[in-house]
């Protein structure tokens, strides 16, 4: 075969695959659909609410300890032996109730004593008022002299100035007689009795028993210095203010009343100390237990309150996305008042403001958004989708089901 005819043979091949390959991507072309262009993202999908009006009651939280409204250690002014003890450790005694009795002998000797140098002077003093009545008529029949008279005068004066003198010292032992008696100081419950019968007690030794009262109660706190005039103005208005206090323990609460504000502010932590006293007559508080203290600050009048995690912090300040009748969303600042739980009172937005709380890390100040209602459309619906009229971004209702997903109904 000769060199031009391999050409010509080559060049019919070459022709023949050039029409097939057209005719192939002719064919696919016309049963492959036409393109579609490429479709716009839909707006973000938000949820919203409407802030609330409300009165909210300014309550604050803090941590407390129950200290007692007294707590006096027993002590003997006198030095001397106990002779009985007449209380047992942990016992509730009244106030004067006796506790101890020292030994009184020689205090006692001490008072009849004096009882009986008393009614001599007296007897004295008597018989120096008869002499001068016999000294004062003898001077008016002129058979003594005025000098005898005057001399009279100071002898029975003297004589009465020593039974005053008397008097004090009885008065003076009875009191010393009645330290052999040691008498409860407060209404309370006792702690350790330290003395025993024959113990030698003195005013500088140890206490003898430690009388703590327990009703009513006290339970101490550190308010925070922010919270400071709120308090200061609900106790110039009310004269107190409620107080409610939990036992962790227990979760028993009792209701008290604050009564005490310290007259400085603590410069190392910002706080004042405060007490609040309880009835405490079932003995649920107990010195040193740890409690939880609700205080009540006041009361906000139609406050405007917005969960906190609809609030977006940013370096300009706090603020809330609003959306617009148009869809629109627009950012309204805010101004914090009181947190409570997990909402806030704040001022700015309006009661009648539809406010962003889901999917507000999607939206952008002046952009449009989808409106949608917690918990419908979670399989991927469109129906759940609300724009200006009521509609998904593509025109249908609640019948529209997604490129993917399950629609409303739960099919694929």
């Amino acid at each position: 075969m000769t060199l031009s005819r391999l050409i010509k043979w080559g060049l019919a091949l070459a022709l023949l695959g050039g029409i097939g390959w057209a005719v192939h991507w002719r064919i696919n072309s016309a049963e492959a659909p036409a393109a579609k262009a490429p479709a716009a993202p839909p707006d973000p999908a938000v949820t919203v609410i409407q802030p609330r009006a409300q009165d909210v009651p300014l309550v604050v939280e803090l941590n407390g300890s129950v200290v007692p409204l007294r707590v006096v250690d027993v002590r003997s002014q006198i030095s001397n032996l106990v002779r009985e003890v007449l209380i047992k450790e942990g016992q509730f005694v009244r106030q004067g109730q006796p506790m101890f009795l020292l030994d009184d002998r020689n205090d006692r000797a001490n008072v009849e004593r004096l009882r009986a140098s008393l009614a001599r002077n007296r007897a004295l003093a008597a018989d120096q008022d008869r002499q001068l009545a016999r000294a004062r008529e003898l001077v008016a029949r002129s058979f003594i002299s005025q000098g005898a008279a005057d001399t009279t005068q100071a002898q029975r004066d003297a004589q009465w100035a020593q039974v005053k003198a008397d008097e004090a010292a009885l008065q003076a032992a009875e009191v010393a007689l009645d330290y052999n008696i040691i008498r409860a100081p407060i209404a309370g419950r006792t702690g350790v009795v330290n003395v025993f019968p024959g113990t030698l007690v003195q005013p500088a030794g140890a206490s003898l028993v430690t009388v703590t009262q327990v009703d009513p109660i006290a339970v101490q706190f550190p308010v925070p210095e922010s919270h400071l005039a709120l308090l200061q103005s609900r106790l110039r208005a009310a004269g107190r203010s409620p107080v409610k206090v939990t036992i962790p323990a227990t979760q028993t609460v009792a209701q008290g009343q604050l009564y005490f504000m310290d007259s400085a502010v603590d410069a190392a932590n910002g706080t004042i100390k405060a007490k609040a006293t309880f009835a405490n007559a079932e003995g649920n508080l107990w010195p040193g237990q740890f409690v939880q203290a609700r205080v009540e600050l006041g009361l906000l009048k139609d406050a405007v309150v917005v969960p906190a995690n609809a609030v977006v912090t940013s370096t300009s300040g706090r603020f809330v996305y609003a959306v617009n009748p148009d869809m629109t969303v627009r950012q309204v600042p805010i101004k914090d008042v009181y947190a409570f739980k997990d909402q806030l009172v704040v001022e700015g937005p309006q009661p009648d403001d539809r406010i962003v709380l889901d999917g507000r890390q999607n939206v952008r100040p002046a952009g449009k958004v989808r409106v949608v209602v917690p918990g419908e459309g979670k399989g991927g619906g469109k129906g759940a989708a609300k724009g200006p009229e009521g509609k998904g971004p593509e025109g249908k209702g609640a019948e529209g089901k997604a490129a993917e997903g399950k629609g409303p109904d739960g099919k694929s």
